[in-house]
C-alpha cells in the first residue's frame, strides 16, 4: 500500500504574482521559486477572492467564503464552530504543524492560540499576528513566549526543516506561514537590501511615481524568502522526502505598490488579487508546465485535501480542481468570485467601500453595494489595466455578461450584498465588531 504524501504548504503574506522571476520580472531574484515552477506546476492565474488577511486566512483553511466562515473582516476570529483543514489531515492520521503567522485568533493579537483555536493544528511554533521582522516571538505548543533571534522567517525555516526531520517515518501536514513581504519594507537583512539599487528599478507601466524604496525592499523580502525557500527544498532532498512530499509556496493576496495610485490590498486589480501558486509533487504533478486554469484561495482547502486522498467536508464551497493539478483536462472554471464584504481599516481609510466582482480569465469587473459599477478591464488586450471600460458603450454587452456571472455567484453562495456592517449584525459578530475596531482609533465605520 502506497505511503500517503505529506503536505507542506509554504505561504507569505502580500506578495503578488508579478514579483518571481518565472512570472517574467526580470527584477527581482528568486531562483528558488523559478526552480519550483520548473519542477512543478506553475498555475498563473491563482486568485485571491478576498485580497485581505483574516478572511483570505480563513478561505484559506476552511474553503469557505468569507460571510460563511463568519471572520469577514481583519481582526475577527475565525469561530471554534468552523472545520479546518488540519482537522481532516489529523483524522485522517497525519501529523499537523503549523509555524508562522496565523491572525485568525481575534483580539488581542498577541493572543495565545489554545489547541482548540489552532483546527486541527497540533505542533505549533505561531504568533496570532504581528510585523516585526527583527523583534519577534513566538508562542510555543504549550504557550510559552519565544523570541526569534534575527530576521523572523529564517527562525521559522529552521523550524519547519527540524519539523520535516523529527517527521521522516509519517505523514505530516506542515503550514509555513511567513510575514514578509507584507510591510514593513525596510526590516530585511542588509545582505538583501544592497541587492537593490532602487533607482534602477523597473517600474511598472501602472505606476508612475512608485516610491522606489518600497519595492526595493519588498524584492528584497522575496529574495530572503526565496533563500529560506531553497534550503527548505534542500533539505526535503537531503532526507529523501521530496518524491513523498507536496510542496505549495503561495500568498493569501497581494500588495499594489502604487500601482494604480493605490497601496496596499482590498483593490480588485491584480497586483492586489492575483498571486503566485506553484506545486511540486514528483511523479504526479507534471513539471515544468505552466497552467492558467483559474485557481482560487478558495479551492486550497478542497483541492489539497482531494490531491491527497482525504474526504471533502460537505460544507465545503470551493472546487477541487486537483485533476487541473495532476495535468488532466476538466471543465475549467468561468470565473472566480471577488469581494470586500467589509474593508478592513487600512482600505477604509484609503476610501474603500463594500464591494463584489468576477475575474474570468480575461476579464475583471466589480462593482460596488449600491450598485455603482466601478472597473472592468479586458486583461488580454491592457494586462496592466490602465483603460477602465466600465462605462464604455462599446463594453456594455461584456458588462451585461459579466454581471450576470456575479449575480449567479452570490446567489450560489447565498450573499446578499448587504452593507458590510449589515452582514455584521446578520452574522451575530456586532460585539466582536466593535473590539477589533477599537485598535482603528475610531477610523472605522461604527453602529449609527
Amino acid at each position: 500500500m502506497a505511503r500517503s504524501p505529506n503536505f507542506l504548504l509554504v505561504f507569505s503574506d502580500q506578495h503578488r504574482y508579478c514579483d518571481m522571476g518565472c512570472a517574467g520580472n526580470p527584477d527581482v531574484i528568486t531562483p528558488n521559486m523559478d526552480e519550483l515552477a520548473q519542477e512543478g506546476t506553475h498555475f498563473t492565474h491563482t486568485i485571491s477572492n478576498i485580497p485581505l488577511c483574516v478572511p483570505a486566512r480563513g478561505c484559506i483553511m476552511t474553503g469557505k467564503h468569507p460571510l460563511s466562515h463568519k471572520a469577514v473582516s481583519n481582526d475577527l476570529p475565525l469561530p471554534l464552530s468552523e472545520r479546518g483543514i488540519a482537522q481532516v489531515f489529523k483524522e485522517a492520521g497525519y501529523q499537523t504543524g503549523y509555524i508562522g503567522k496565523w491572525h485568525l485568533g481575534g483580539m488581542p493579537r498577541d493572543k495565545f492560540m489554545t489547541a482548540e483555536m489552532r483546527f486541527g493544528f497540533d505542533y505549533w511554533a505561531g504568533w496570532n499576528c504581528h510585523h516585526n521582522y527583527f523583534d519577534a516571538q513566538y508562542h510555543d505548543s504549550d504557550g510559552n513566549r519565544i523570541a526569534i533571534d534575527g530576521y523572523e522567517p529564517d527562525l521559522q525555516t529552521d523550524l519547519a526543516i527540524q519539523y520535516c526531520r523529527e517527521h521522516a517515518d509519517e505523514p505530516f501536514c506542515l503550514y509555513l506561514s511567513w510575514g514578509p513581504p507584507h510591510n514593513p519594507y525596510e526590516q530585511v537583512p542588509v545582505q538583501y537590501q544592497v541587492m537593490y539599487d532602487p533607482g534602477r528599478l523597473t517600474l511598472r507601466p501602472n505606476a508612475e511615481g512608485a516610491n522606489r524604496d518600497d519595492l526595493a525592499g519588498y524584492y528584497a523580502h522575496i529574495t530572503a524568502l526565496d533563500a529560506n525557500l531553497g534550503r527548505l527544498m534542500k533539505a526535503l532532498e537531503e532526507l529523501g522526502m521530496a518524491e513523498d512530499t507536496i510542496l505549495v509556496y503561495t500568498s493569501d493576496h497581494g500588495d499594489m505598490l502604487s500601482s494604480q495610485g493605490e497601496v496596499r490590498k482590498e483593490r480588485p486589480w491584480e497586483e492586489s488579487i492575483r498571486v503566485p501558486f506553484l506545486i511540486r509533487w514528483p511523479g504526479t504533478v507534471p513539471a515544468g508546465v505552466s497552467r492558467d486554469t483559474l485557481l482560487s484561495i478558495v479551492d486550497f482547502a478542497p483541492t489539497f485535501l482531494s490531491l491527497c486522498g482525504l474526504p471533502i467536508p460537505a460544507d465545503v464551497q470551493g472546487l477541487d480542481l486537483s485533476e487541473a493539478i495532476r495535468g488532466q483536462t476538466i471543465d475549467e472554471p468561468n470565473s472566480v468570485l471577488l469581494e470586500i464584504p467589509l474593508p478592513g481599516g487600512e482600505g477604509f481609510g484609503g476610501g474603500i467601500r463594500e464591494w463584489r466582482g468576477v475575474r474570468t480569465r480575461r476579464h475583471t469587473y466589480a462593482r460596488f453595494q449600491d450598485g455603482a459599477g466601478w472597473v472592468l478591464y479586458d486583461n488580454l488586450a491592457d494586462p496592466y489595466q490602465r483603460y477602465n471600460r466600465i462605462a464604455d458603450p462599446a463594453y456594455q454587452s461584456i458588462r451585461d455578461e459579466l454581471e450576470a456571472e456575479l449575480r449567479g455567484w452570490l446567489r450560489r453562495i447565498g450573499d446578499r450584498f448587504l452593507p458590510g456592517l449589515d452582514h455584521i449584525r446578520e452574522l451575530g459578530l456586532a460585539e466582536l465588531w466593535n473590539i477589533s475596531e477599537q485598535r482603528f482609533g475610531g477610523n472605522h465605520p461604527r453602529w449609527a
